[in-house]
Parts: C-alpha cells; structure tokens; sequence
C-alpha cells in the first residue's frame, strides 16, 4: 500500500503496521516520516531497536537473522534498516524479498531508502516490500505547495500568516526545508501567537533558500522574472560558479529555437516540445514559452548566449553573472537592456 506523507500521522494513529518503507531525496520529511514510524512503534511495544546500514560489504544474513530472533527484552522490535545507495545488489535483493516474504509480527521494520528511478521501483525487491507493507515517497515540495505547508507549520505553534507572509516565507525557504523548519521554530521563540506582523517576520528570519539550475530554468522558461532575478542572485551570493545556470540557459534556449521553429513549419507545440527531449515539469514551461516568446527574440538570445560562452571563458569586457540576468530575464520576459 501507497501512502502520502501527509496521511502517515492518519495512519498510524490507526495502529502501526509491520513494515514500512521511505524512500526520496527530501532529507527534512524522510526523517520526520521515519521518527514517527519509530515513535509509532515505541508505543505499540517495540522498544528494541536494531540498526542495520547497508553499505558495502554489509552481510545481509544479520538482517534475516534480526527478522527471525526475539527482542533482547522480550518485546516487539524495530528493525531500522537503511540502504543509502538504494541500491541492494543481487544478495540483497535477494534478501529483501525474503525478508517481505516472510515478515515477523512482532516486528516493525522500517527501509529507508533514497530516491529510486523507475527502474529500481520496478524491480522484484521493491515489489515484494511494497506489497508486504506501506510505501511513503518523500520528494521535494512543489513551490506552490510551500505556503500551505508553512501555514501548517506555523499552526502547530498556535500562530498564523496573511498570504503575503507566506509567500515571503516561501520565497526565504524554497528548497531547503531543514532550515526552513528552523526559521518556522524560530518564530515561535522570538514572536508571539496569533497572526504574525510581517515587518517582524522579514526582520526575524534569515534568506535559507537554496536554487539549483533546473528550478532557475523553470523560473524563465514560465516567464517569471521575480523568481528568475531572486534565484540568479542567490546563486552568486553563495559564490556558485555562473558555469551551470549558463549551460542551463543555453540548453532552454536552444530546446525553445527548435520548438519555435517546428510550430512555425506546421508541426503543434506539443508535437514539437516531445520532439525537443525536454521532460518533467520542464515540458510544460518550455511550452508556455513558445506561446509567449516571439519568434523575432530568438536570434537576439542566442547571440547573447555567444556572448555569455565567451565570457565565461575569460574573453570579452564584462561582467558574467550581469550577462547572465540580462539573457535570463529576457527569457522571463523582461528587457533591461538591448541584447546584441
């Protein structure tokens, strides 16, 4: 059984289950999720612990083994299991399907796993262990989802937010939901309950987010130029080489060349952005952008990338990261200054 993050506390207050497995790449929610399948089975009995990290060389026998012996105490036991690769290997596949095959009652185990690509969901490991007991993918919160998830947040400690609050409290945050946990806590000391002032929110908390190059691509290819400037200056604010964003960039660029250029022969946006091999939640912004970029802007970008590549590379006059938001901005929408 599948179950979202959101719905553990639900289920566990049902009862705990015998076995569980995390597995995705948000550090804040896989550790929240594994301390409340392990406080979950504290209260139903399990107050035997044993922690089996699988790297190599780890000898899958003592896991089958601690599925089989009783609790040193007599209790139910946790078997708390961590597979930092994600990846087993054949005797550990091989032992994780027997182990699912064979699971103790008196035991709750739990797998943590990090994220796994389709492939590694598909393989016979992962199936007998998800059809033996509860799956919870825990991947990075969407941006629009942030909000939400500070209101609740904050609600646990008896205070709340007007919307404009939230959304700079998202802006602050946005990919780092460790530090964003500790602002979020931070108000608690330091502001009283009830509705928050904004002016002691911005004054209180410290700018924790953290950007990478596919969230910036997202920005410009939707036509964002707040969130476009705001990542752009996080990322040389933290001393990030300008290499990625730009080859990032070029990347866009070419991929929207190619997509404007195949609307106008004929072939329908989304026939072409399939055709551009862009996937995920790039695929929908590179399509919005070939319905609001004008063909007449392409050869100006992609002059300005010339420009950037060559700056990069230490030839020119210039400044790299001021080139960079000029071409990335237009991208977004906005002009600051005439592309070449």
């Amino acid at each position: 059984m599948q179950i979202r993050h959101d719905d553990l506390a639900a289920h566990l207050a049902r009862g705990v289950g015998p076995l569980y497995v995390v597995h995705g790449d948000e550090p804040l929610l896989s550790l929240e999720a594994g301390d409340a399948i392990r406080a979950a089975a504290r209260a139903a009995g399990a107050v035997d612990r044993e922690v089996f990290v699988a790297e190599p060389g780890f000898k899958w026998d003592a896991l089958l083994a601690a599925n089989a012996n009783a609790s040193l105490f007599g209790d139910r036991k946790c078997v708390d299991l961590r597979i930092p690769s994600g990846k087993p290997g054949i005797d550990g596949g091989n032992a994780l399907v027997a182990y699912a095959g064979h699971l103790n009652p008196d035991n709750v185990t739990l797998v943590t796993l990090p994220r796994l690509d389709r492939a590694a969901q598909a393989t016979a490991w992962f199936a007998a262990l998800a059809a033996a007991g509860v799956t919870i993918a825990v991947y990075p919160l969407e941006r629009d989802a942030l909000p939400q998830w500070i209101a609740a947040r904050l609600a646990r400690q008896q205070q709340r937010a007007t919307r404009e609050t939230l959304a700079f409290l998202a802006d602050a945050c946005e990919g780092n939901l460790l530090a964003a946990r500790q602002e979020i806590e931070k108000l608690a000391l330091v502001l009283p309950a009830g509705e928050l002032d904004h002016a002691a929110v911005e004054a209180a908390v410290a700018d924790v987010a953290r950007y990478d190059s596919f969230e910036l691509s997202e920005a410009w290819l939707a036509g964002d130029p707040a969130r476009t400037l705001r990542i752009l200056r996080a990322l040389e604010a933290a001393g990030s080489a300008p290499t990625l964003p730009i080859w990032q960039l070029t990347e866009d660029v070419h991929a929207l060349a190619a997509v404007v250029a195949a609307v106008r022969s004929g072939v329908s946006i989304d026939s072409a952005v399939k055709g551009a091999r862009v996937w995920g939640k790039r695929q929908g912004a590179l399509a919005r952008a070939a319905r609001r970029v004008s063909p007449a802007t392409i050869a100006p970008l992609l002059l300005a990338l010339a420009r950037l590549d060559a700056l990069a590379k230490g030839i020119g006059d210039g400044n790299v990261w001021d080139d960079l938001t000029t071409t990335g901005l237009a991208l977004a929408g906005v002009t600051v200054v005439a592309l070449p």
